[in-house]
């Protein structure tokens, strides 16, 4: 349970200047200082008691991780030491952590996994943001890691370009190869749009809160029935949205080229049973057919040429 009421420290503005604490921009770094912005955030997000566990990445100077706890205080040790521990502090990349060790931390086995709520929640520096996402995704498609929970809910924060790109729609401009990748395992929802002026140091951009809801039956399905792979889907995209300004026909056309006689028999059965619109481009196909599209490939045993 999320303790209520902790003893006061000083304000983060303060320990900030006492601590020498800085945002490095050439990292991409960028704290936010206003808490009623972190506390919005939070109260967009929904997390709640019910989230068995809450993982926050880039904690920076704690803000954000009050307005978590609900607390007056900042400084991330004495939060921990304040809210009897039930804040846990990781240091490490969590691009290479192990995620034993955050499971480890919080006392969670692997039966408590399947019956909890999971909530990843952060301030993603903004030129690693997108890296952060899809190898989160890929655990989620495999369930592997923190992503074994039974109910997952990520709340992250992305330059206000990029959350575009996740949420777009197959009737938007912005839709891409990371808007496929990640509906295909979420449903995603801008939650809430961040100034530049809120941060420090100021970036030249605003920023957007996406919230990423795990599908309780993705489109893609890894591991049931042993369907095709992420990392398919991802290959079949990233081809298919090379040429985005290509109808479909003429994508499938190009990609007949490069294969064998056999193998362009097989490209036609494919176009058959996708059953799609030949006229329209990569970015009018749901998450969906590009995930059915992946399984026919899977099924035939069809990959993209690399050249």
């Amino acid at each position: 349970m999320i303790p209520k009421q902790f003893p006061r420290l000083l304000a983060v503005r303060d320990l900030v200047k006492i601590y020498g604490l800085t945002a490095k921009s050439q990292l991409s770094q960028n704290f936010i200082l206003d808490k009623n912005i972190t506390d919005k955030i939070v109260k967009y997000a929904k997390i709640s008691q019910n989230d068995t566990l809450v993982v926050e990445v880039g904690p920076g100077p704690g803000l954000l991780t009050r307005s978590i706890l609900e607390t007056g205080i900042s400084n991330i040790v004495q939060l921990a030491e304040a809210s009897e521990h039930t804040l846990k502090i990781i240091k490490g990349d969590m691009l290479k952590i192990d995620h034993e060790k955050i499971m480890k931390a919080a006392h969670i086995d692997e039966d408590r996994i399947q019956v909890s709520n999971l909530h990843l929640i952060g301030n993603l520096p903004f030129n690693i943001a997108s890296s952060f996402l899809v190898q989160w995704i890929k655990m989620l498609s495999d369930r592997s890691g923190i992503f074994k929970f039974s109910n997952i809910t990520m709340t992250l924060m992305f330059q206000k370009e990029v959350g575009d790109r996740i949420i777009a729609d197959t009737t938007s401009p912005q839709r891409g190869r990371m808007s496929v990748l990640v509906q295909s395992f979420c449903e995603v929802k801008k939650i809430y749009e961040v100034p530049s002026s809120v941060f420090v140091p100021r970036p030249k951009v605003d920023a957007s809160v996406i919230q990423l809801t795990a599908l309780p039956n993705p489109f893609l399905k890894v591991k049931i029935l042993n369907l095709a792979p992420v990392n398919l889907l991802e290959e079949i995209v990233g081809y298919f949205y090379l040429f985005r300004r290509k109808t479909l026909n003429s994508i499938f056309n190009k990609l007949q080229k490069n294969l064998s006689e056999n193998k362009k028999e097989i490209i036609l059965k494919i176009i058959e049973q996708l059953n799609v619109d030949m006229s329209l481009r990569p970015e009018n196909l749901t998450a969906e057919q590009f995930c059915y599209l992946t399984k026919l490939f899977y099924d035939n045993s069809l990959s993209i040429p690399k050249n």
